[in-house]
């Protein structure tokens, strides 16, 4: 019997099975970002800006994908990015990528904005890391941050690029809104979608009741088709610097902060003491028009790159673009989309193969370019396009 998995031969291969699977509104959640998309097209396009400069005749028969970061050693220099409601897309989503991650020794980074307790996904994956959005009240902020310790996470992400929600209109035209609400629209799709139907929507109210933000807050949020879910994502648009102080003084464990694009803040994170931080611009999803991360990661490498571990996510899909962002200074790639692409396509089976492939791409990709280890890719493998004329 031939494998099943054998027809994904790409991370963008994955897309294509979750588009068919998922209603559209659901599938236009994952695939969509804010107002007229410019950021994820920067995303995308920016790494059409560099071009390799291989090195030829050497030995690289000894090659090895591993890496160390933040004190551990991990089998590739990528790891699963932060997704939301992911357990509404595939079944126990967030567990299923954890205990994928584990198994093929990456890091995975656990959505705030999840539907499965983040005692389970500690549970089931020891190692995963545990991204929050801040509350808008100290005392939640602490008690959130008790909770993620006593969970046993011992890396919290902070994101910090959200003072507002986005205007995600595209969201609204797929027929996605938050909170959930029943309509003969959303009916059809589910109608015409019998496996994610059957195989996640309907599987997960039998074993684990209508799903909940559950993360939030140190207590259980709202059901996602409450109308009073907005008071889950509270405000934040008074939040500021002292309130990251406050988290890096009660936080004991390793603290990374994502959502930098600026500099001058990549400084200010070292200055609070965090261990790392990353370059992101949320996947394209809040400020439409901003700059993707690979084009702001030299000048905030050239800052703080010797101080503080600087890792970026958005918009990778393949080995090669892994080995520019390392090529310009990122010490860790994480990637998002795909990831969530494969658990919906064939749950953990297609999940270990996305990072099998994905992983394949970079040993092969290292052979070519001309070099043994991860630490010896540097700005002399990379030039911009737009200097070669």
């Amino acid at each position: 019997m031939s494998d099943p998995l054998q027809k994904y031969l790409c991370l963008n291969d994955f897309e294509i099975t979750a588009r068919r699977r998922l209603p559209r509104s659901l599938f236009g959640y994952i695939a969509g970002a804010s107002e007229t998309n410019a950021s994820l097209r920067y995303n995308a396009v920016d790494f059409d800006a560099y071009a390799f400069r291989p090195r030829v005749l050497r030995d690289v028969s000894g090659r090895s994908t591993q890496t160390t970061l933040l004190g551990e050693t991990y089998d590739a220099p990528f790891g699963i990015a932060p997704m939301g409601i992911s357990a509404l897309m595939a079944y126990r989503g967030d567990v299923v990528l954890a205990e994928a991650a584990r198994k093929r020794r990456i890091p995975m980074i656990m959505s705030g904005s999840s539907l499965t307790r983040l005692e389970d996904v500690a549970n089931a994956a020891p190692g995963s890391w545990f991204q929050a959005y801040l509350p808008g009240e100290p005392d939640r902020i602490d008690a959130l941050v008790d909770r993620v310790q006593r969970a046993g996470f011992q890396t919290l992400v902070l994101t910090v690029d959200t003072a507002t929600l986005a205007n995600r209109e595209n969201n609204i035209r797929a027929g996605f809104s938050t909170p959930l609400r029943p309509s003969l629209r959303l009916a059809w799709q589910g109608i015409s979608h019998p496996r994610w139907t059957i195989g996640t929507f309907l599987r997960t109210l039998v074993t684990q009741g209508v799903p909940h933000f559950e993360n939030s807050y140190a207590d259980r949020g709202a059901p996602i088709i409450s109308s009073n879910i907005m008071r889950d994502f509270g405000r934040r648009d008074h939040l500021n610097w002292v309130h990251l102080e406050r988290i890096r003084a009660r936080w004991p464990g390793k603290l990374v902060v994502k959502g930098v694009l600026h500099p001058d803040d990549a400084s200010r994170v070292h200055d609070v003491g965090a261990d790392g931080l990353i370059v992101s611009n949320h996947g394209g999803r809040q400020l439409d028009g901003t700059m993707s991360p690979l084009s702001a990661l030299p000048e905030i490498v050239a800052r703080i790159g010797n101080k503080t571990t600087v890792m970026v996510d958005g918009g990778f899909r393949r080995g090669t673009d892994i080995i520019k962002a390392l090529a310009l200074g990122a010490r860790f790639v994480f990637v998002g989309r795909p990831f969530l692409y494969a658990a919906v396509a064939a749950g953990s089976p297609a999940i270990l193969k996305a990072i099998d492939i994905l992983k394949s791409e970079i040993h092969q990709d290292m052979a070519l370019l001309g070099v043994v280890a991860l630490d010896d890719i540097d700005d002399c493998f990379v030039v911009r396009r737009d200097r070669l004329a």
